[in-house]
This record gives C-alpha cells, sequence and structure tokens, in this order.
C-alpha cells in the first residue's frame, strides 16, 4: 500500500482524515451480547473487546482469522554513549534470528497463525545522536513513516506492531518525557539491563534530548528523539486505520511511538488496545495518559511485539464467546 503522503505535513493531514468504527455494527454487537446466555457484563472486558473489534471491522460477524504482525528494526546513534547493556551489531543479529524463526516472536506468532513480516530499516546508517541534533532528517523520517505503512496488508483483519533496536528504550523514554512532561530521568529504565553506571548515563541522555528538543509538536518529537523502527511503527498504526483493521500495541517503545498519533490528532488510537504492561519503566505512566488498559500483566520487558501477540489469544476468545454463545432464545433458556 503506497503511502497518502510525502512530507510531514501532509502525514498529519492524513491523520485528521482517517476513517472511524462503524457504529451500526458496534449497535449490532450490543444488541447481540445482551441476549446471550450470561448475566449482563458477566464476560467483562471481553464483552467490551468483541464490540471494539466488532465495531472497527464493520460486521457483525467478523472474526480474527488473518492476524499480521510487524517488526520493525533500527539502529540508534546515542548507543555511542554507552546507554545499552549490548552492542549496536545485535540489532542485526536478532534480525537474522527473527528470520531464521529462532526467537520468542516467532514461536508467538506460529501460535497465533498470524503472518509475521519483518522490516530493517538501514541498520548501516544509525540515526543521528538526539543529544547533538535531530535524530532523522525529515525524508528519513517520513521515509520510515511510510515503510511502517506501507507494510500493512489490507487482508490483515488484525495488526501487531513490535520492534527491535539496540538503544530504543532511551529514545522511547526521551520521547514519552517529552510528550507527556515530568522528570525526564524518570521514564529511563534498564532496557536491556544496563547496570547503576549506565542507567545514570541514561538518564542524563534522556534530559539533553528534552532539553534540546522538547518545543517541538509531538510529531517533531518522534522526528527529533525517535528512531526509524518507532516511526515504522506509527505509520503502520495509521496505516492499519485507513483499512479500519484493528491494532494491538505491545510495550513500552511501541507505545511510546503510538503516543505520538494520539498526541498530534486525539483519538488517533482509537483503533488500538494494550495487549500487555510491560516491566520497563514508564510503560504504565504511558497507558495511563492514553487511557488504555493492558490485557495482560506478566512482567514481560522482551519487546519484539511478544506480548501484544500473545494477546491475540485474548481477543480471539472474546469473539469467539460473542459469536459462538448460544442466546436465551436459542438455547430455551428463561432471561427473566
Amino acid at each position: 500500500m503506497t503511502a497518502p503522503f510525502a512530507t510531514l505535513a501532509e502525514f498529519h493531514d492524513v491523520l485528521t482524515g482517517l476513517p472511524g468504527p462503524d457504529d451500526t455494527a458496534a449497535a449490532a454487537a450490543r444488541d447481540r451480547d445482551a441476549q446471550l446466555t450470561k448475566p449482563p457484563g458477566a464476560l467483562g472486558r471481553l464483552e467490551e473487546l468483541a464490540e471494539w473489534y466488532i465495531g472497527w471491522r464493520g460486521d457483525p460477524a467478523a472474526r480474527c482469522n488473518s492476524p499480521q504482525i510487524l517488526i520493525f528494526a533500527g539502529n540508534h546513534g546515542v548507543t555511542a554513549q554507552g546507554v545499552s547493556a549490548f552492542p549496536a551489531e545485535v540489532t542485526a543479529q536478532m534480525v537474522a534470528n527473527f528470520r531464521a524463526g529462532g526467537a520468542a516472536i516467532n514461536q508467538l506468532a506460529r501460535l497465533a497463525g498470524a503472518t509475521l513480516d519483518i522490516h530493517a530499516l538501514s541498520l548501516d546508517t544509525p540515526t543521528a545522536d538526539f543529544t547533538t541534533g535531530h535524530a532523522m532528517s525529515e525524508a528519513d523520517y517520513v521515509a520510515a513513516l511510510a515503510t511502517g505503512w506501507g507494510a500493512v496488508s489490507p487482508e490483515a483483519d488484525l495488526v501487531v506492531t513490535g520492534e527491535m533496536g539496540i538503544g530504543n528504550t532511551t529514545s522511547a523514554a526521551a520521547l514519552a518525557a517529552a510528550l507527556f512532561g515530568g522528570d525526564a530521568g524518570s521514564w529511563a529504565g534498564r532496557g536491556t539491563g544496563v547496570g547503576d553506571d549506565g542507567l545514570s548515563i541514561k538518564r542524563r541522555v534522556v534530559e539533553a534530548g528534552v532539553s534540546l528538543h522538547g518545543q517541538q509538536g509531538p510529531l517533531g518529537l518522534l522526528q527529533c528523539l525517535g528512531g526509524r523502527e518507532l516511526a515504522a511503527m506509527a505509520g503502520a498504526i495509521a496505516g492499519a486505520r485507513a483499512h479500519r483493521i484493528p491494532v494491538i500495541l505491545d510495550g513500552f517503545i511501541c507505545s511510546a511511538a503510538a503516543a505520538s498519533l494520539e498526541q498530534a490528532v486525539p483519538g488517533a488510537l482509537d483503533h488500538t488496545v494494550a495487549g500487555h504492561l510491560s516491566a520497563e519503566a514508564g510503560h504504565g505512566q504511558i497507558l495511563d495518559a492514553l487511557g488504555k488498559i493492558p490485557l495482560l500483566q506478566l512482567g514481560m520487558r522482551l519487546g519484539e511485539g511478544s506480548g501484544a501477540a500473545l494477546a491475540i489469544q485474548i481477543l480471539r476468545g472474546a469473539l469467539a464467546c460473542h459469536q459462538d454463545m448460544a442466546t436465551f432464545a436459542e438455547a430455551g433458556v428463561s432471561d427473566g
């Protein structure tokens, strides 16, 4: 799918014109839920999930049969400051592992029957160090947004966005701090497992990035503080909306990228749910700010779309109950 934008301003305009849910389909889902053989509200959030999904798909009989998991990988110039426990070479090595089928996301994608697509974005050309300038030029930024937009398959009925990139928890922490405020250093966690010295460096780097770029608008912040993989996830989330394809967000890094869309155009994430609460510092703060309640809380902080991929099963459970349970009339049960 070719991206309908060539500049950042055009991307913002596209965001403001993306479609909403089908209210008629959502109403039909609520009506059916009221007739199912259970007390009202007895399935809790599963009922809300089914209505949300059906509304966005515009089909009262919707199922989740063709999920697509998109993993974007990028490298960050800021890693030269010692913010990660691993060298930048690990990004390319993990991409090779994804393609060979050896990562956690491969197993979870297989379990979900999902298509898994891997996109490595200019790994030999890391973004610039955001403490000294913009992480990406506008051209590089728009190209990454367009890569994400174009990666979404129109045939998918659900999209999960994930990432790989040594140093990207630092980028996400700086982005979150600039978007939501507060003590910049408190947004930085241990990421790949940095020690106390590395964490101190990371906090200093986050504070420097916010100090330099904090006056930018939300989409500008993603350009200045983000990475190509963060921008591509944002582009994919927007591209899915263009097809009314629901999205399950992954962890801290994915949510930080997504937040730039919501801050730029309120309601831009209405077609998304939070797959899980990451153990990474700051993720809960982002979800609270976005009004997203995670489906799972398992102490995961792996990234690569893993928590969101696992949450596909929760969504399928919601739809199975909604579509396949008997109504009171069908079962011959009195509804009171």
